[in-house]
Formats: structure tokens, C-alpha cells, sequence
């Protein structure tokens, strides 16, 4: 989803946000140093394929996703790391390592882990490595209806 789209839907939705554009940076941790925003505060979306359906597991960038507790708190027989070839072609306009953690908005489940929820706001990639947006999590968590559950593991 091209950023201006993410923004569409956010106003259409009356959601105050920020966003805060930076010099290239791709992984998450690069991100959140480069904003400034601390790495807990900082959601990275890792796709995953979960019974053979696509999915979003979304973790702070301080952590990594703990397939086991995801595949047990999701209720799934299978999950694992989806590759850049199954997943790429359902982000459009997207960079890929950039998507924005709105699973709703491209037709798969959506899992956040509860250590995000520990912070009054969230901040994630808008789709492309230059630019990420800021908002209350309660109003992500309201958009979005993810499934929280604790699924994340230290780096």
C-alpha cells in the first residue's frame, strides 16, 4: 500500500498520526534508530505462513517472533517464515521489508505481540524505507483487530 493510501485510510478513519520521513534504512532496528523512537515502540511486520495461509506477526524491533509460541497461541498445526517470493506480489506498491502491519487491508490474520500494547503509541514502515508513521496503539488495535497474544522472543 503506497503511503498516501495508508494515509487516505487513516483520515478516513479520523485517526491523528504523524509520520516522519528519514534517510534509507531497511531493517528495524536501522528504522527505529534513524526516527529516533525506541526499539520496543518500533512495530516490524514479519510475514508467516501459518497452515499454508499468509500471514502478519507483529513484533517490536527489539524482538524477533518465536514460531513456537506463535504457533501455539494461534492455534495453527504449522507456522514458519514466509519467503519474499510468497508474499511479495500481495503487498502492491509496497517495499518489500517495508509493509505496514494493516493485515486487514490485504486480506490476511494479523497477530501482535503483547509487548507493543506496553506503549501508548506505535511506529511502523509506511510502505517504504523512507518514511514510517506514529499512532496511539489503541486506534491501530481498533483498525486493525489484531489477535494479541505473546509470541516474542529476545534478539
Amino acid at each position: 500500500m503506497p503511503v498516501e493510501k495508508l494515509r487516505e485510510f487513516l483520515d478516513n478513519h479520523h485517526i491523528k498520526y504523524i509520520t516522519i520521513d528519514h534517510s534509507p534504512a531497511y531493517t528495524a532496528r536501522e528504522v527505529a534508530a534513524s526516527t529516533l523512537v525506541p526499539r520496543r515502540e518500533f512495530a516490524k511486520s514479519v510475514i508467516v505462513k501459518m497452515d499454508d495461509k499468509i500471514a502478519m506477526a507483529i513484533v517490536p524491533a527489539s524482538r524477533h517472533v518465536d514460531l513456537k509460541k506463535l504457533t501455539e497461541s494461534s492455534g495453527a498445526k504449522r507456522v514458519s517464515l514466509a519467503t519474499e517470493d510468497e508474499f511479495q506480489q500481495m503487498f502492491p506498491g509496497c517495499e518489500v521489508g517495508a509493509m505496514p502491519p494493516f493485515g486487514n487491508l490485504y486480506g490476511m490474520d494479523t497477530f501482535v505481540d503483547t509487548m507493543l500494547k506496553e506503549d501508548d503509541d506505535v511506529t511502523f514502515n509506511a510502505g517504504t524505507h523512507t518514511q514510517v508513521v506514529r499512532l496511539a496503539f489503541d486506534d491501530y488495535e481498533k483498525l486493525v483487530n489484531p489477535k494479541v497474544a505473546s509470541f516474542s522472543k529476545k534478539e
